[in-house]
């Protein structure tokens, strides 16, 4: 069973379909996956609606990061039953084939849970090349964590705080800033106060912050707050709106505006891939990174919608996870 989609308006008109279980077609590098666990991300939402900056070609089935298990597999490196966890089109279904040339898998760490996993593919590996590789956060900086409670949010709190900085989260209510606190922030400031961009100035005695963080599309009110030779990391734009940059602004900071692309870098960069990898698993293994699973977790493809909706609403914080093979042993 998938959920195999056309461009709606809501996430409310996702419908089921019935679809053979994918085989193998003797190709080498290729893996059929009984999916366990999918994670939502709020570009799903976008891609279904069609607003995202890339649009497979129809027809497709949405989501992207899973964990399973191998069901079948052409790959050296898997074999039947492996624990995997990865990103590929098509992740709100009980099954998915995968090219591990195109589309990586990795095997999950000791001690992970599916749906812990789940949750890593695509906010772990972002946040740290924001963090660790494009802002070079250093021990002693001031970082400011805008949506804290997000997905990447979360992430990037715990690496930040791993790198050795103060750090402080923005959130939009005083339970989400309990979250970012919980996960490692050390202040946290409610976005929604009419004078938290003086709450940030008061925090940093007037220096302002070293880098930001910023999912969410918000560079203007950033650059009022950020330090001399600061760095503002662009992740995306949660907030639904591109921003236009008054350049004298940069100039009178001496700042840098820096963009953080990952699924670019995997294309373009690709020799930074295993080195991001290696780090997170690092600190995986250290125990200074835990993956960040809402609390209500969702069970079977028809409650995609449910899932999707919450995230859309803001109702969520870290990585929303739907439960797709409800009925396994898994």
């Amino acid at each position: 069973m998938s959920r195999y989609c056309k461009l709606i308006q809501s996430v409310d008109e996702l419908k089921i379909v019935d679809l053979p279980i994918p085989t193998l077609d003797g190709k080498k590098d290729q893996l059929v996956i009984k999916v366990v666990a999918s994670a939502a991300n709020f570009f799903d939402i976008l891609q279904v609606q069609g607003k995202y900056q890339t649009q497979p070609p129809f027809p497709w089935i949405a989501g992207y990061e899973f964990a399973g298990v191998v069901a079948e597999s052409t790959s050296s490196g898997f074999k039947v039953g492996d624990r995997v966890f990865g990103g590929s089109q098509g992740a709100y279904s009980e099954y998915i084939k995968v090219n591990v040339k195109s589309n990586p898998v990795l095997h999950i760490p000791d001690g992970l849970s599916f749906e812990e996993a789940s949750t890593l593919y695509i906010t772990a590996p972002t946040s740290y090349l924001a963090i660790f590789e494009r802002g070079k956060v250093r021990k002693g900086e001031t970082v400011l964590i805008h949506a804290g409670a997000g997905g990447v949010g979360l992430m990037a709190v715990q690496m930040a705080k791993a790198a050795g900085a103060f750090v402080i989260a923005t959130a939009s209510t005083e339970d989400k800033l309990d979250i970012c606190k919980k996960f490692g922030a050390d202040v946290g400031i409610n976005y929604k106060d009419k004078d938290w961009i003086q709450q940030i100035k008061a925090v940093t005695k007037g220096k302002g912050c070293d880098v930001i963080y910023d999912p969410v599309g918000l560079v203007d009110q950033s650059l009022k707050i950020v330090a001399f030779n600061g760095r503002i990391l662009i992740v995306g734009f949660a907030g639904g709106a591109i921003e236009k940059i008054a350049m004298n602004k940069l100039l009178l900071k001496q700042c840098s505006v820096v963009g953080v692309f990952w699924g670019g870098t995997t294309i373009n960069d690709p020799a930074t891939v295993p080195k991001v990898w290696g780090g997170i698993l690092n600190l995986l293994t250290e125990k200074k990174l835990k993956a960040t699973v809402f609390d209500k977790v969702y069970h079977g493809v028809d409650s995609v919608p449910s899932a999707l909706a919450a995230l859309g609403n803001r109702e969520t914080w870290g990585k929303v996870v739907i439960k797709m093979n409800t009925g396994s042993k898994y």
